[in-house]
């Protein structure tokens, strides 16, 4: 070999040596500019999710934003300010016996197991007609859901038929499905669907089920429960009629057919 080629290939060797020291060079500093940028996306993205939690935390939850709804969907058959007159029974009913209930008390549950049949017999015989207020006070005292939601899921059966609402209230408060206290099974859409599932008009009836789920009478609920507030009424079942209570002894709301039939005479009876 001569020492001109032994030259050459030393030069080449060398600048092949200078290339791969380059290009090495080259990817360690293309590595290091993905970690600090990764690095940056993380911190953002931290910093970007505590925000969003932050944000998250502070907005209201659905029942509130329902509270404050300015538009409201009401259902069908019903009337007033948002749909919160609720009326069963015949128009040509002279009496009407407001009703006041919460669909998480207990004493309203005995209430209709014991005097909803009566009830119900004198509203088709047109002796009164009843005009409904839900509340929603339980959800406070014993922390839940269930009375807002079961309300809510009453006005998918009132937008079906008043029977059909006046079925599935009796339904939620019968002694096969009204839960313990210790147990919010209303604030499950899967229990009142169930529940539903009893009532020949709701049983598989898709714009009920998809009302229910999608809470398209979460606002209604709300201002039904806001009428209840109002009212000055301090607990549940109470009913009145002209303005006064019923009750058995100037104090209890009568929680026997006897009991009830006794009252709701001496009330047709003074205010005829």
């Amino acid at each position: 070999m001569s020492a001109r080629n032994s030259k050459a290939n030393k030069a080449a060797a060398r600048e092949r040596i200078r290339v791969e020291r380059e290009r090495q060079a080259k990817k360690e500093r293309l590595r290091r500019q993905l970690i600090v940028a990764g690095s940056t996306v993380g911190v953002l993205a931290l910093a970007g999710g505590i925000g969003y939690g932050v944000m998250q935390a502070n907005k209201p939850d659905g029942w509130d934003a329902a509270k404050d709804a300015k538009n409201v969907t009401a259902p069908k058959n019903t009337s007033g300010e948002n749909g919160t007159t609720v009326v069963l029974g015949k128009a040509d009913a002279k009496k009407t016996l407001e009703l006041y209930e919460d669909s998480r008390c207990p004493a309203c549950a005995s209430f209709e197991q014991s005097v909803g049949e009566t009830m119900k017999k004198d509203i088709a015989a047109g002796k009164y007609k009843v005009q409904y207020v839900g509340a929603t006070f339980i959800d406070k005292m014993a922390s839940g859901e269930g009375s807002k939601n079961a309300l809510s899921a009453l006005g998918a059966a009132l937008d079906v038929s008043p029977e059909a609402f006046a079925d599935f209230k009796a339904a939620l408060y019968s002694k096969e499905f009204f839960p313990e206290e210790s147990k919010d099974e209303f604030a499950k859409d899967s229990y009142l669907l169930k529940v539903a599932d009893s009532v020949p008009a709701l049983k598989d009836n898709a714009t009920f089920e998809k009302n229910v789920k999608d809470g398209t009478f979460d606002a209604w609920a709300m201002k039904m429960s806001a009428k209840f507030e109002k009212s000055g009424v301090q607990g549940t079942p109470t009913m009145k009629m002209d303005g006064k209570k019923v009750t058995t002894n100037g104090k209890d709301t009568p929680m026997t057919p006897a009991d009830y039939n006794k009252a709701l005479d001496k009330a047709l009876g003074a205010a005829s």
